[in-house]
């Protein structure tokens, strides 16, 4: 290992506390419970576009997770293109390359590893699935056809499960033309979840694992396969 001989050294302030509040935010926090081994969280952000600044922030959710939870944290990163998809799944190390001093590596769900499901069976197996589905498949053709099976489940889901699972496709879809759609499917659970997020408040679709333990764990081994 060899390091190029420093030309200068400055002594920097020892004290990294930060000396202004500063809002970190994720899009969906998760404590993920399993049979066999530890409790682990899942941090999920929706990434529209590449962005060179993203890999530091997400390295530090990370940290920050581990620290305050002291549970092993997972990034599930939900892109709606391939290209976007393809740039976030990319390990990224930071600390000088002749000795590396951590890895990042998150999940990424995006059109290139989501199926697409139009049926309304396939949806009650897995609502989980079927929203990462409806989410980075915005701009697909088929985007109609997977928001209306999501709708006729969703039709029969108790409102704790459908409140969220609504407002998260809602904020997800973004202003692509196919949040219009989704607004005209659930008009009524459209305007809810415009006025909760308008007001800052965040729900996780993910908040029916306590009715099925099994479906984000299901839907994260969907993305890990393809990765």
């Amino acid at each position: 290992m060899c390091f190029a001989p420093p030309t200068s050294v400055t002594i920097l302030p020892t004290d990294l506390t930060e000396t202004r509040p500063l809002e970190r935010r994720v899009d969906t926090l998760l404590r993920l419970e399993t049979e066999d081994e530890e409790p682990l969280l899942l941090a999920v952000e929706a990434q529209g576009k590449k962005d060179s600044h993203k890999p530091a922030s997400w390295a530090y959710y990370a940290s920050y997770l581990l620290t305050k939870y002291r549970l092993q944290p997972m990034l599930l990163v939900v892109c709606q293109d391939r290209a976007t998809a393809e740039w976030a799944a990319r390990p990224v190390t930071f600390g000088p390359p002749q000795w590396p001093l951590l890895a990042l590596r998150p999940l990424v769900a995006g059109p290139h590893n989501m199926p697409v499901i139009t049926d309304p069976d396939e949806v009650h197996k897995d609502l989980a699935l079927a929203t990462l589905s409806a989410i980075t498949r915005g701009k697909n053709p088929d985007i109609e056809a997977i928001l209306k099976a999501v709708t006729a489940v969703l039709q029969d889901t108790p409102d704790a499960v459908k409140n969220p699972v609504i407002e998260f496709i809602f904020q997800g879809l973004g202003k692509l033309p196919a949040a219009a759609l989704w607004r005209k499917l659930v008009p009524h659970q459209a305007t809810f979840a415009l006025s909760t997020t308008t007001r800052g408040r965040r729900s996780s679709p993910w908040r029916f694992r306590h009715s099925r333990p099994g479906a984000c764990q299901r839907s994260c081994s969907n993305v890990t396969r393809s990765q």
